[in-house]
């Protein structure tokens, strides 16, 4: 059975659309001609109709919007706000390769609401563009979008790496004077505690963390009332501060419009600046799962210094393999932001003139990273730091048979002499305490004192992260 369709025009021409559609020719002109790629985050969306919502409201209070047009338009914003993410995608079929101000998804949201007030309260007449678009432009409405929802992307990440923060204090605290070998260029080097290399790991976080919480404020700056190029042609005097106080209440930030519009348009440094911290945080997440993985390598021919919970079958040929999964998913995750940082770099880069138009890749790749960090973060936390263990005997057996202890002799016999006990227990397969006393050099009594492990770390000089 075919589909039936009704007949709309626009200002090139008439529109077949599907019957029942809600949204009108722009929307079906855009589902035509741009039908692949990643569908518009509906994050982007529900931005949009708290933002019409609002400007709505704002236009009937400073006199430029008809009560019975605003109060419909607010009524129709309601009801699709209530629908869940699958109700809601009906309506809004456009994807993110479109025309790069995101013009259409703009008018996908102004049809909607349009359509649907008309059906709810009959009579009004309401327009998308004179009505719901009222003292609005594409190219100020999406770039005010872009930066509500990458503000509610990090409120969601910013728990998620304190959890992991969480989770990595109480092992940190746990192994705090587990003595285990130091590693440099992948080399043996002096000892240290495992709870101290990971105090390392919980103050990249604390880092990571408080840098997007620093830089986060840069996107409160909206570019709401700035209309087509920055002047705020059509935008009737005090609505866009009435937006902005609006949409504040909704998000619980607060948000702004006394900025340079013109900024606002054509540069979205903003979201590059603080897509640089969530670069950062994807690199410390791959040293960080890195070291994970290789330390929990094994377990009979590796480091195997750690314990990974066996969350899965590693291999559909091996039998009883477990591999570090989770970590896997944070370097990929990882390497999938450091992508999605050139795009948002290079994107940044385009705005010619008045006009960014790259802002619909812009906006979907920084979601992306967003979205993938959190997920990956919190599955780590969960699924691999909770239950992750340390192999003791692993650990004391490296220790003994590393050669760089060496380096606790120095300032007692000088650095050439224990660089020389070094080399003999290495080239003859003795142990460091043997080729220290064949060498003259040092009493077992001396020796004794001198390699104490423990003191060697010097962790009674230092605190646990918290």
């Amino acid at each position: 059975m075919s589909e039936e369709y009704r007949i709309e025009s626009d200002t090139i021409g008439p529109v077949k659309i599907p019957k029942d559609a809600l949204w009108g020719p722009q929307t079906e002109r855009s589902r035509n001609n741009f039908p692949s790629g990643e569908l518009m985050p509906l994050q982007i969306i529900r931005a949009f109709l708290h933002l019409k919502k609002a400007a709505a409201e704002s236009n009937v209070e400073v006199g430029d919007e008809p009560k019975e047009k605003g109060e419909a338009i607010e009524d129709a914003i309601d009801h699709l706000l209530a629908l869940d993410d699958e109700e809601l995608r009906k309506d809004f079929p456009l994807h993110v390769l479109q025309t790069g101000s995101g013009t259409q998804s703009n008018m996908n949201v102004n049809e909607v609401v349009a359509n649907l007030a008309n059906k709810l309260h009959p009579g009004l007449g309401i327009l998308p563009n004179d009505d719901v678009n009222r003292g609005q432009s594409s190219n100020d409405t999406y770039p005010t979008a872009m930066n509500i929802v990458a503000v509610e992307a990090l409120d969601k990440l910013e728990p998620a790496i304190q959890h992991l923060i969480d989770e990595l204090v109480i092992k940190e605290k746990k192994y705090w004077k587990t003595v285990k070998v130091g590693r440099t260029h992948l080399q043996d080097a002096t000892p240290l505690t495992f709870g101290q290399e990971v105090s390392g790991y919980i103050s990249a976080l604390k880092h990571d963390l408080a840098y997007i919480q620093e830089l986060k404020p840069t996107l409160y700056e909206l570019a709401i009332g700035g209309t087509a190029v920055g002047t705020g042609l059509n935008a009737a005097p005090g609505m866009t501060e009435k937006i902005a106080g609006k949409l504040s209440e909704v998000y619980g930030h607060e948000f702004k419009v006394k900025t340079n519009k013109f900024w606002g348009l054509a540069h979205h440094s903003g979201l590059d600046v603080v897509h640089g911290a969530l670069k950062t945080l994807a690199a410390d997440m791959f040293k960080i799962a890195q070291d994970i993985r290789l330390l929990a390598s094994g377990p009979r021919a590796g480091y195997h210094e750690l314990n990974i919970p066996a969350n899965e079958p590693g291999s559909s040929i091996m039998p009883g393999k477990v591999n570090p999964t989770q970590a896997e998913a944070v370097t990929m995750a990882a390497a999938k932001v450091f992508g999605n940082d050139t795009t948002i770099t290079f994107a940044c880069s385009q705005g010619n003139f008045e006009m960014n138009v790259f802002k619909t890749v812009l906006i979907a790749s920084f979601l992306d990273s967003c979205e993938i960090l959190t997920g990956t973060i919190t599955g780590f936390a969960d699924r691999m730091i909770h239950g992750l263990t340390v192999n003791d005997e692993r650990m004391d057996e490296l220790l003994e048979n590393s050669l760089m202890t060496v380096t606790a002799l120095s300032p007692h016999i000088g650095y050439h002499a224990a660089a020389k006990i070094a080399q003999t227990a290495d080239k003859e397969g003795t142990t460091l305490k043997e080729a220290a006393l064949k060498s003259g050099k040092v009493t077992e009594e001396q020796y004794d004192e001198w390699m104490d492990y423990m003191k060697m770390t010097n962790v009674d000089k230092s605190t646990p992260e918290e």
